[in-house]
């Protein structure tokens, strides 16, 4: 079964719906320039009211090591999404297990890969202008080619409408949503969030 990123969480209401509605995962935004941002003493405020079995993902853009290794401290987190351009190195200094973003835009953009030694990728629309959370989707058959060998989180652009196509073609690991369950910006949709989940999980058996 196919398991589910909430990402973008701003409040415990949220998250707990989350959870409620079979989320595996949540994330916590801690780039300035998004609409979701969270200070770490926010997250770490919503996270210690979490059960130990959900998964808390804190997500950073080429912020230092230090700051990073720091935040986990604060807030608990299971594990750091990297979403800039952070390199091997880092990623292994980094004092939690490793998601690293690569932004689609065609197969050449997922040619370093291979140089990093990750817990997962995390797959996302390419856009000039952020750094992932657009709403956009990308060409899911580049996906699907990598999908076969390595452990992949499918987002962009996914909702309740477009979640059962983009898992059953691509056969991710995971998928991860964040605008696409939202009634606004930084503000998940109930309802949304438990169609998501449903519809992601009964898409593969």
């Amino acid at each position: 079964m196919i398991k589910v990123k909430i990402c973008g969480i701003t409040n415990l209401e949220d998250a707990l719906t989350a959870i409620d509605a079979g989320a595996d995962a949540l994330g916590f935004v801690f780039h300035p320039q998004s609409p979701r941002h969270v200070f770490p003493e926010q997250a770490a405020a919503i996270i210690r009211h979490l059960p130990s079995f959900v998964q808390t993902v804190g997500l950073f853009v080429n912020d230092p090591l230090e700051q990073v290794n720091a935040t986990v401290d604060l807030c608990g987190l299971d594990l750091v999404q990297l979403h800039g351009e952070e390199k091997p190195g880092y990623c292994d200094s980094v004092r939690r297990r490793v998601i690293k973003s690569f932004r689609v835009k065609d197969i050449t953009s997922l040619e370093s890969m291979r140089d990093y030694r990750v817990a997962a990728f995390l797959l996302d629309a390419w856009s000039p202008a952020a750094h992932g959370g657009t709403g956009q989707t990308f060409n899911w058959e580049i996906a699907a080619c990598v999908a076969q060998s390595n452990r992949i989180i499918l987002a962009g652009g996914l909702t309740p409408l477009n979640v059962v196509e983009a898992a059953r073609q691509v056969r991710p690991y995971a998928v991860d949503v964040s605008s696409g369950v939202e009634s606004g910006p930084g503000k998940k949709d109930a309802d949304k969030i438990r169609e998501f989940i449903r519809l992601a999980k009964e898409a593969v058996p």
